[in-house]
């Protein structure tokens, strides 16, 4: 029985060329992704990309929905309560954030493209729709519960955009006490990056639930 030969390389396809633009985005940044390096990369000639996606922004803003698809949903799916019989709306939104923020660090080239919006992207689409309806099943109004989702991405992704501690240089010298008298140990941040990073990240969060509960506490009891 005649059978057709197996081509020597894996046919192209989506995720191919996805995972191929995220390894460009993430070792060299957004600028350094074109078709021609696509293709390179891939084996394959420029055009037949063009099978798949029509320009170069359709393949980074699928690239950018690969990361938002990496960002745990589940604790907005089952209902959790809290000792009031309310939705831990609080709990949901604090692991949530770690899980996008985790998602983020590991990809931290494609976060302009994150920062434009949900856009059509499916997968961004299903977070905006997953927190907004857990807000709302909470109690939270639904103008309010937009504001909270958009409340929560500025924070999440202006987190994940760079490094505070990572912005001082490890020499003692550059910081001298007659110039910058409260900076005599600023030259040990950039070796303490992550602890630094992650502890401002859950002091911002936490500071940041605490005043949405406030907030929260005081309409349940308008309402009531």
């Amino acid at each position: 029985m005649w059978r057709m030969a197996r081509p020597r390389k894996p046919l192209l396809s989506r995720t191919r060329i996805v995972e191929a633009a995220g390894a460009l985005v993430d070792a060299e940044g957004l600028e350094a992704v074109s078709t021609r390096r696509l293709a390179a990369a891939l084996g394959v000639s420029g055009p037949s990309l063009y099978n798949h996606f029509r320009t170069k922004d359709e393949i980074l803003e699928a690239v950018a929905d690969a990361v938002s698809a990496r960002v745990d949903l589940s604790m907005f799916e089952a209902p959790a309560y809290g000792a009031e019989g309310v939705r831990d709306w609080r709990g949901a939104l604090h692991a949530w954030a770690h899980s996008y923020r985790d998602a983020l660090s590991d990809h931290p080239n494609i976060v302009p493209v994150l920062a434009r919006g949900p856009g059509r992207r499916p997968a961004g689409l299903r977070l905006a729709d997953a927190v907004f309806g857990a807000m709302t099943a909470a109690g939270w109004p639904p103008a309010q519960a937009t504001r909270i989702g958009a409340l929560m991405r500025y924070f999440i992704l202006g987190s994940a955009v760079a490094s505070f501690a990572r912005g001082f240089v490890d020499d003692e010298a550059a910081y001298d006490p007659a110039d910058y008298p409260h900076l005599g140990q600023a030259h040990l941040l950039a070796e303490r990056q992550r602890e630094v990073d992650q502890g401002a990240f859950e002091t911002g969060l936490t500071a940041l639930l605490d005043g949405l509960a406030l907030q929260y506490e005081a309409a349940r009891r308008e309402s009531a």
